[in-house]
């Protein structure tokens, strides 16, 4: 990289030589690491120091900064793009496959736009705020879902002849959509799980999982790994993730974009310096 380059940045840093790395397992790269995290700069402010900029930091074309929405696009490379990928393919997400989207956040919705580009017949996302399954409908899903709970998986169920979807994306984190996530899943599919679980329960049952051959993958996504093949579709407008960003704000608005994130009124905030 050099001075004056227009590059994206995953949001963990990577030295790109490792054997993680080489593996396409940026997330654990032995000498990476969050942005923000002990005696580093944070990731949210005008000017920011790269630890191994060329193993972390991609190049774009340089006319893309005169682009607002090119640049919104592709800013979504940085996590939810590639974090919404990475569930897609954790998920078997292949040509002709049905794809359940469990959670309509910026990640699910990527989910879709990205089981959508790996040739799924059919999307069902799951999601009850409708500003947002419209945008899941106009990423590619066939189908809503907006149902929760047990309501959720025999909706599902009905779609799909009662057999559920081969490939299934859980965005969320919490035992009731992991549960909701297994229960969806057709037998012999597969789970890809991205949603940050938080609380105690995890909502997977071992017994049922064996019982029913279903697969279980996912993770940090390793970001910096897929922008080279998603790079390519976003500059030529194969796909554009820019509705994902709802709401813009200046660096003394970052607290209020938290917030607006926080109480559902904003999906995706974008930060700008101007």
């Amino acid at each position: 990289m050099r001075r004056g380059d227009l590059v994206v940045a995953p949001f963990m840093w990577s030295d790109g030589v490792c054997d993680y790395c080489r593996e396409g397992l940026t997330t654990s790269c032995e000498h990476g690491g969050f942005w923000g995290s002990v005696g580093h700069d944070g990731g949210q402010g005008e000017a920011v120091r790269v630890p191994f900029a060329d193993g972390t930091l991609v190049g774009l074309p340089k006319e893309a900064a005169s682009d607002e929405h090119l640049l919104s696009a592709l800013l979504t490379l940085s996590d939810v793009l590639g974090t919404g990928h990475h569930a897609a393919l954790g998920a078997g997400t292949r040509p002709g496959a049905t794809v359940a989207v469990v959670g309509d956040g910026a990640v699910g919705l990527c989910a879709v736009l990205a089981a959508k580009r790996l040739g799924a017949e059919r999307i069902i996302a799951l999601g009850r705020h409708q500003v947002r399954t419209d945008i899941a409908r106009r990423f590619g899903a066939t189908d809503v879902v907006a149902e929760r709970g047990e309501a959720a998986v025999e909706a599902v169920r009905e779609l799909t002849r009662g057999q559920g979807a081969h490939a299934v994306v859980e965005a969320v984190g919490t035992e009731q959509s992991m549960r909701t996530a297994i229960e969806i899943t057709r037998d012999g599919g597969a789970i890809g799980f991205v949603g940050v679980p938080h609380g105690s329960g995890t909502g997977v049952d071992l017994g049922v999982m064996f019982d029913r051959n279903i697969a279980l993958r996912g993770g940090v996504a390793p970001v910096r790994a897929y922008i080279p093949d998603l790079l390519p579709d976003v500059l030529d407008g194969t796909i554009d993730p820019s509705p994902v960003f709802d709401m813009t704000v200046g660096i003394e608005g970052v607290p209020d974009g938290y917030k607006a994130m926080d109480e559902r009124t904003a999906l995706k905030v974008l930060v700008t310096n101007g």
